[in-house]
């Protein structure tokens, strides 16, 4: 069963996304009226948005939109005494970036424009949160996406919790499926549906290795494999179900936590993608699952 304390924390992401209320987004010198960068590299698209930070907004996977830009990606704290900070939620303090770096197969683009593509990307992005000095970079590549987040505090910090790799899965995304490698046998899944009895229910709620999701519209499906967290941290994967809007995954960390002074760490993920029917697609999946255990 979901916590009630749980539900109201993710119920104000959903209601907290007003741009007319927020403090203005930061603004690099990357050339004029550039409000997004669209890479694509190989059968992916990955789309970078000015408004929430210069992070994602969208991934697109054979040209197919596999999220919704109707939403926040990345990182965001949510502290105690304020609510949340970070990426798109600008309504309570400014998350300040520090810089931005734009590679294209493996060399800096200093004026990216609107539309690049090539063979590989990298996107690192630095900011600073209250004490938190926070790191995120994507990678695409071999038609894989790879995510690392690492944060650092000088100070002790109690928090609500963070929200790592928050990917905004397209509304018509109708099921899910999660395994742990300790227990190939033990199997999650289950649809992902607009019935008013699961709408705005979290799914997963557990430790898992990898999960999935599929996407019936494109018969796409995508499968994310936590690489690397921290212990300390108590990383859990969630789904929230929000018909008409998203089927959205999270990995909370740190929840009603004290970040402890002197904290270091880094948290990894990649995602596939591949195509199935919807009869068969898990089957697909759980081998890609494997697969990405591969170096």
């Amino acid at each position: 069963m979901v916590r009630t304390s749980a539900f109201l924390i993710a119920a104000f992401i959903c209601l907290s996304w007003n741009w007319s209320d927020a403090k203005e987004p930061f603004k690099p010198n990357l050339g004029p009226d550039l409000p997004r960068v669209t890479v694509t590299c190989g059968d992916l698209t990955l789309v970078l948005r000015q408004a929430s930070q210069w992070t994602p907004a969208r991934l697109d996977y054979h040209g197919a939109a596999m999220t919704t830009e109707r939403s926040a990606y990345s990182t965001v704290f949510s502290f105690p005494d304020v609510g949340f900070i970070g990426t798109g939620h600008l309504e309570n303090e400014p998350e300040p970036l520090k810089s931005l770096a734009f590679i294209l197969d493996g060399k800096r683009v200093e004026k990216p424009t609107a539309e690049m593509k090539g063979q590989t990307f990298r996107f690192e992005r630095h900011s600073r949160i209250r004490s938190f000095d926070l790191t995120n970079i994507i990678e695409v590549r071999d038609n894989r996406v790879y995510e690392t987040t690492t944060f650092r505090t000088v100070e002790a910090q109690p928090l609500k919790l963070v929200y790592h790799f928050m990917h905004a899965w397209a509304p018509s995304v109708s099921a899910f499926l999660a395994g742990r490698d300790d227990k190939p046998d033990q199997i999650l899944s289950g649809p992902l549906t607009d019935d008013p009895a699961t709408a705005r229910k979290f799914f997963i709620n557990g430790p898992v290795d990898w999960m999935s999701v599929y996407e019936p519209k494109s018969s796409h499906f995508a499968v994310s494999r936590l690489l690397e967290s921290p212990p300390e941290a108590k990383s859990i994967p969630m789904i929230w179900n929000v018909p008409n809007s998203y089927r959205k995954y999270y990995l909370k960390c740190f929840s009603d936590a004290t970040v402890p002074a002197g904290f270091s760490g880094t948290w990894r993920m990649v995602t596939a993608f591949g195509q199935a029917d919807v009869s068969s697609w898990e089957k697909p999946a759980r081998a890609t699952a494997q697969a990405l255990l591969e170096p």
